[in-house]
This record gives structure tokens, sequence and C-alpha cells, in this order.
């Protein structure tokens, strides 16, 4: 046993510090970046915002609506066959979809299938709660191996050695976070996890290093946070809780003194295992839970919000491109992030 004494970060922890610009406005900012992926060889170009691959998140009324703002969706693991077939026919989709998997072998024989009957989708979402097990490197190995033009994203894990680990083993993208989402109750149930600021940190400079990219998911509560995740050097952000609740996202409408809720829930929570497993398998518990948020109707409010955000932040720090925002980034460690004296925002 030993105990690291170095300190690490969340979100929270830390504010940009503003410095002087040469920007008049937050409409000269470029939030488009374009990347060129170390195995595939694909060049994309788009908002490297991604909707997470979550029930009510990465759904098909959702990717329509991003990919409208060049911005991407993973999928469900569970989307049919018909589903895919009605997202395809969207001019230019295949750009900004990624097909998730897990590693069973049901999970990766719909994979396969998908990936025959429509060949132009680009990306490959592989998504497991816990990225470490010398296993899931030898899954992606094969996947890379049978799709060597596909552009893998890989995860999750938070250490800069297991970063290095799936790149080497055929990642493109790895995705970066254990337990900062909204619904996930994994450092609760298990005690695991890694401040999500620093994880994002320590993870960028590895992949960077060796060509590849990296995706900090999880832990954004506002479009500030999304700013800090570019900030600290990923090339993509992941969003859940903050893409929940509107009707491109679909789900079941609560009323409740007279407002409209929907409800949420975490991946690994008892209520999905129940909806796509049959149930909770007798071996394992529950690191999700489900709540009720409130109804937001149309995406496009949303997005428009948070693009805005990350312009602003972007207009503070002098950065006139997304690229140039963590060369532009310091963070200040602080305390309190904000006056609270009305109630949260």
């Amino acid at each position: 046993m030993r105990i690291e004494e170095e300190i690490k970060l969340d979100y929270s922890d830390v504010l940009f510090r503003p410095k002087r610009s040469t920007l008049k406005s937050r409409r000269e900012v470029n939030l488009n970046r374009k990347y060129k992926f170390k195995y595939s060889k694909l060049s994309w170009e788009g908002v490297p915002i991604i909707a997470s691959n979550m029930d009510g998140v990465g759904e098909v009324g959702i990717a329509k609506k991003l990919a409208s703002f060049k911005m991407m969706t993973a999928l469900t693991k569970q989307h049919d066959d018909k589903e895919i077939n009605n997202l395809q026919n969207t001019s230019s989709i295949h750009n900004f979809v990624a097909l998730s998997c897990g590693t069973s072998k049901a999970s990766y024989t719909r994979l396969n299938k998908l990936l025959k009957k429509y060949p132009k989708f680009k990306f490959i979402c592989i998504d497991v709660a816990n990225g470490y097990s010398e296993n899931f490197s030898h899954f992606v190995n094969e996947v890379r191996k049978k799709y060597p033009t596909k552009t893998i994203i890989a995860g999750n894990v938070v250490t800069a050695d297991m970063t290095q680990e799936l790149v080497l083993s055929g990642a493109d993208i790895v995705k970066v976070g254990i337990g900062p989402g909204s619904v996930c109750t994994t450092r609760i149930q298990t005690g695991v996890g890694y401040p999500q600021l620093s994880a994002v940190l320590e993870c960028a400079d590895a992949a960077h290093g060796l060509g590849a990219h990296i995706i900090a998911d999880g832990g954004c509560t506002s479009p500030g946070d999304v700013a800090k995740g570019f900030g600290a050097g990923a090339d993509f952000v992941m969003l859940g809780g903050m893409l929940a609740g509107h009707k491109e996202g679909g789900g079941n409408i609560i009323k409740h003194d007279g407002k409209s809720y929907i409800e949420f829930y975490g991946s690994s929570s008892e209520e999905a295992n129940e909806k796509h497993y049959g149930g909770l398998a007798n071996y394992r518990s529950s690191e999700g839970k489900k709540v009720s948020i409130l109804f937001r109707s149309s995406l496009e409010k949303t997005v428009k919000d948070i693009l805005g955000g990350i312009r602003s932040s972007c207009t503070y720090v002098g950065a006139p491109t997304l690229k140039q925002l963590s060369k532009c980034t310091t963070f200040v460690r602080v305390n309190n992030q904000y006056n609270d004296v009305f109630g949260k925002v």
C-alpha cells in the first residue's frame, strides 16, 4: 500500500486566469478543430463535443441535431438495425456518429453486423467502465486488426500508463474519466476514481506524446467546465447530463406539480441493467443512479448556451481558436468558484 501525496484537482478546484486579449467579440472565436487520427488516418473537422452513449443522450434524435452543429454522438450499444438505417439517410451523418460496443461476444457480433451493412460509419466506440483489464487491451487490438481504417475510441481510464497502453493496442482516441458523471456512483460504490481535471491533464500529455487523442468524459456541470476540459488539453469533451432532458433524446415525460420531468439514469445503474440485460447479475452491484430532471424541450438552445460559454472563455484568455485555448490557459486554484447567496445557478 502507498499514498500519493501530490494533490489532484477537479474542474471545481480551478478557474481560468484572465489575460490580455486582442479579440473584440466572442463572434471572432473559431470552435472548429481539424484532426488526423493515428491509425485510421481519417481527417476530421468539427466542433469536438460528443454526446455520451447513454440512454436519453446517445440517441438518433440527438445525433441528427448535433450533426447540424458539426458535433458528434456516440450511440448507445442497443440501437437496432432499423434505427441505424433511419439515421444513415441524414446527410454527412457518418462523420459525426460513433457506433458503440462492449467487450462481450454478443455486443461485438452486433457491431460487426452493423458495420457490414453500414460500412460508411467511421467511428467505433469501445466502451467499458473499467479500462484497466488486460482483456480490454487485447480486445482493442483485435478490433484494430479487423477494422484498420476505422477510428477507434476506447476507455475508460484515468492515468497516463493505461492511456499509452490503449494507444499502443490500437486506439486512436482514449476516453478519460472514472466516476465523475452526474448519475455515476462508482466512486461511492467502489472507492475508485481520479479527479477529472488532473486525469485529463495527465492522459492528454501521454496520448499526445504518441500522436493520439483523448476525450474528457464526464464531470462537466456547466459550459465553463467544458472549456476547462479543453483548457486542460482534451481533444474532445463528452457530455451526458448536460445534454439530457430534451425531446430529441426521447424518454418518458413525467408530470409533477405542473412541471414536466424526464428520467435519466447511469449506464451501470439498476434501471439500465433491468432495461437492457434483464436485471443486475448476481455477482455485481449498481454503480449508477436514476434521477428526474426538468424537461428542457429542444436541444438547440442548450447547445448554443454551451458553445457561447466556450467562446466567452476563449475571449477571456485571448484564444482566437479552440486549438489555442490550452496554450493560453493558466488555471488558478480556488476554494469557491462563485457567489451562491441566491442559490446555485
